[in-house]
């Protein structure tokens, strides 16, 4: 029986994901909760398993699609599931080794012939970027009224965008006629031949006399990855929506680093790895939340959503990019627990072993910018929460110290908060709960 299989929701605040990798292909046998693709979103990206058993008939979603939560992205001839051979299940049909499911097409841009004769003109790769086609090879026209949402995915109307095209122009290769990414580039690609070859014939609406920008021989653009793709729809997303306003404090950490020192011994013996500042730093935001509990909040158009839970979002640098798990109640945990629990996150963020709910349901984001040598940043706001705080590096610095100077080990705390949720005060008083208890720290504070 044909069954759809629908995106799953992969987040408390996720509406759609994008499809970055199928596992199987048409005509292929699958097995309930087998691996059968690839999904990113703005938050993580997680293998999705199959939800029956039976034959992979369809696919209706294609790499690089987003696809609304509940919407189908295959279609899986179901069977029941039985133990051992002879389970009722078909084998698929094998394909011959030089062709690919007649349902799924990538389409390699056209090979233009550019006027730098560079290898990489050639092979017809261009920048994502309206500056790629000539004015008049863009056929979108003012009269020509808003694009059909439905008929076409939202990476393939935004890329559209990009180069200047009416995506209603272009022929679909995909599943049932479907226009994919590639028939996208596929067809500027082919516009843009056609402006080099005869630069005073008629496309579209009108003759151009084209400008085409050339790209040097040592460079190439380079595609963004799914993950990088949705960092930067994310940022986006924040600084355009979110009014961010920013603050820093100094605090004298003399006193930490005095703990730190002599602490991390015994803290590596029982522990196996190093003891950092970063859990005291972390410990101390959750009391600055305790205090101030409206930082603890999230904007939403019906009213202001303040948390009663404390669960900090920690940002970690992988060689992908940014991701910020969830360290869960965090304001039950000691020092030396929250130092377990961020290594946990971090060490499986970066071996890229993060699931859904290690994303979900954070209310505040701590960072460590300090370990990469900082020492002031500005960071941005992980909508839907209101508030980022981060620890820049520890330095010895000449500071007054009653009536003397004296060289103490200072450090900066930056903080960018929602100045819808939160005013100069209220940060104001946050970051001095924060900046005491960094400066409380002394030699012989509990670390368990």
């Amino acid at each position: 029986m044909p069954t759809p299989v629908l995106m799953p929701q992969l987040g408390e605040a996720v509406a759609e994901g994008t499809v970055d990798r199928w596992l199987k292909r048409p005509g292929e046998a699958v097995k309930r909760f087998e691996p059968l693709l690839e999904v990113m979103t703005d938050k993580v990206n997680t293998e999705i398993p199959s939800p029956f058993t039976g034959v992979l008939k369809e696919i209706v979603a294609a790499e690089g699609d987003t696809v609304k939560v509940g919407s189908p992205i295959a279609i899986i001839e179901e069977h029941m599931e039985a133990e051992g051979p002879g389970n009722g299940i078909p084998a698929a049909t094998p394909a011959p080794a030089s062709a690919e499911p007649a349902d799924i097409v990538h389409t390699a841009p056209a090979p233009v012939a550019a006027q730098s004769g560079s290898p990489l003109e050639q092979a017809g790769l261009f920048p994502s970027s309206p500056a790629v086609l000539p004015p008049a090879a863009r056929h979108v026209s003012e009269n020509a009224g808003p694009v059909p949402g439905p008929a076409f995915s939202p990476a393939v109307r935004r890329l559209a965008a990009e180069y200047g095209i009416d995506p209603r122009q272009i022929p679909g290769t995909g599943t049932g006629g479907r226009v994919t990414r590639d028939d996208v580039v596929a067809y500027a690609n082919r516009l843009r031949a056609t402006a080099v070859a005869a630069p005073n014939a008629v496309t579209g609406v009108a003759a151009f006399a084209p400008h085409v920008p050339q790209i040097p021989d040592n460079e190439q653009p380079v595609p963004p990855t799914a993950l990088r793709r949705a960092i930067a729809a994310r940022m986006v997303e924040s600084t355009r929506s979110i009014p961010h306003a920013w603050m820093m404090v100094e605090a004298d950490v003399t006193g930490l680093v005095r703990l730190r020192q002599g602490a991390k011994a015994e803290f590596a013996r029982r522990e196996g790895f190093d003891l950092t500042y970063f859990p005291f730093f972390v410990k101390a935001v959750v009391e600055g939340l305790r205090e101030q509990p409206t930082i603890n909040a999230s904007w939403r158009d019906e009213g202001i959503l303040y948390h009663r839970r404390i669960n900090l979002g920690v940002a970690v640098a992988a060689e992908e990019g940014l991701v910020v798990p969830v360290l869960h109640a965090v304001d039950g945990m000691s020092v030396a627990g929250i130092a377990r629990a961020v290594r946990s996150l971090s060490t499986r963020a970066r071996a890229g072993d993060l699931g859904p709910a290690d994303m979900r349901d954070g209310t505040f984001t701590v960072n460590n910018t300090g370990a990469l040598g900082s020492i002031v940043s500005m960071p941005i706001i992980n909508p839907p929460q209101s508030g980022i705080i981060t620890l820049e590096t520890i330095l010895p610095r000449p500071a007054v110290v009653g009536e003397g100077i004296a060289i103490r080990q200072m450090v900066n705390l930056s903080f960018s908060f929602d100045h819808r949720v939160a005013d100069g005060l209220t940060a104001g008083r946050f970051m001095q709960t924060v900046k005491r208890v960094m400066e409380g720290y002394a030699p012989g504070a509990p670390v368990y």
